[in-house]
């Protein structure tokens, strides 16, 4: 370990280039008129060096004058300077660091630390500096500026209590990891086509076949697809935004772990960015903003999932059993868990019924 490094001693304070130079006046029993007319400066500008107030600082010109008059280096006085106006910097960001703490209290921290997107630190500024890293913002200042729509969205009442810091620090995630993915532009008629192709991959069970196949399909039509852990305080399932107009993001938590809601979650976000405009934000659990439009993407999800036609058809039947619903499913290319989930949301099966055919998913956070 180095201890230089470790026992290196920051002070709290400032001292001015002005309270030294006015210090070695006093030395020289040289007053500030004096002073001026040796150097060239006038007194009122000596002065404002000296309080230390205002814009004026040492420049490399006054560093010149000073030493021709007092016989002190070039060097010295703009090494005071450079000290000083870095030891003012530091202290004003402490400042702003302190202010900031209250706002890191409603960043899920320790989960996130847990899941790997943060270090974790013992000091609560520390950890603050690693936070704005994180959002890739300078102070805390910039953060309702960067997610204006999200504070938006949380603003009403809400059944659960909600962050939008939180809400933002998921989105933020997914904002990474969709950097990562190559996409080609956007293109609505290669994703439409798409949509069908990802369709078959719902009787698909096992993620690690099902999630490569869906992110490498909707990345060659423009959309990059993340899979990003719910985090405490947010309550969402889904996300859709634009990246720029050559590329969108759909993010989704597997925040209730079954297929059916992630199916119909991905096949509503998919819906917003058919039917809707790129410089929105769509967030599922947020509290009934854009209400028209996220009722036209459920409606599309539903139509793309099970089309209404065969459907209606099926849900005539007096009574359901799972070699029923394993048979519609067969028969329509999707898995039972999504047919069982449908059939629960309208009211046509209790939600205590053929919840085996669902298939659940962990995260799995190594």
């Amino acid at each position: 370990m180095d201890n230089a490094a470790t026992n290196q001693y920051i002070p709290d304070y400032t001292v001015t280039p002005g309270e030294v130079l006015e210090y070695e006046l006093e030395l020289r029993s040289m007053s500030k008129s004096e002073l001026a007319k040796r150097t060239g400066l006038t007194e009122k500008h000596i002065i404002a060096i000296i309080k230390g107030k205002g814009t004026v600082i040492i420049t490399p010109e006054t560093a010149i004058k000073l030493e021709r008059a007092l016989g002190m280096p070039v060097e010295y006085w703009l090494n005071l300077e450079a000290h000083y106006q870095e030891t003012r910097a530091r202290l004003a960001e402490e400042a702003k660091l302190e202010k900031g703490l209250d706002w890191l209290k409603r960043i899920p921290v320790s989960a996130m630390t847990q899941m790997g997107w943060l270090q974790k630190h013992k000091d609560k500024k520390q950890q603050l500096e690693e936070v704005l890293r994180f959002f890739g913002i300078a102070s805390v200042d910039q953060w309702a500026g960067i997610w204006p729509k999200v504070a938006v969205a949380y603003r009403q009442h809400n059944k659960h209590e909600i962050y939008a810091e939180a809400v933002s620090a998921w989105l933020r995630r997914g904002e990474l990891q969709a950097a990562a993915i190559q996409c080609e532009p956007y293109s609505k008629s290669a994703f439409r086509a798409v949509l069908d192709e990802i369709r078959s991959l719902t009787a698909e069970s096992d993620p690690a076949q099902f999630v490569p196949a869906m992110q490498q399909r909707c990345a060659a039509a423009g959309v990059a697809v993340v899979f990003v852990p719910c985090l405490p305080k947010t309550g969402v399932s889904g996300a859709t935004r634009w990246v720029n107009p050559d590329k969108a993001i759909i993010q989704l938590s597997l925040r209730y772990k079954t297929n059916d809601h992630l199916w119909f979650t991905f096949f509503h976000e998919a819906g917003h960015i058919l039917l809707h405009g790129k410089k929105e934000l769509f967030i599922e659990g947020a509290n009934g903003l854009n209400e028209e439009k996220e009722i036209q993407a459920n409606a599309f999800a539903e139509q793309e999932l099970l089309s209404r036609k065969a459907f209606n058809a099926f849900a005539c039947q007096p009574r359901f059993t799972k070699v029923s619903i394993r048979r519609f499913a067969k028969e329509i290319g999707i898995a039972p868990g999504i047919v069982v989930g449908q059939l629960q949301h309208k009211g046509l099966l209790p939600t205590t019924h053929c919840n085996d055919l669902k298939v659940r998913y962990q995260w799995n956070h190594k």
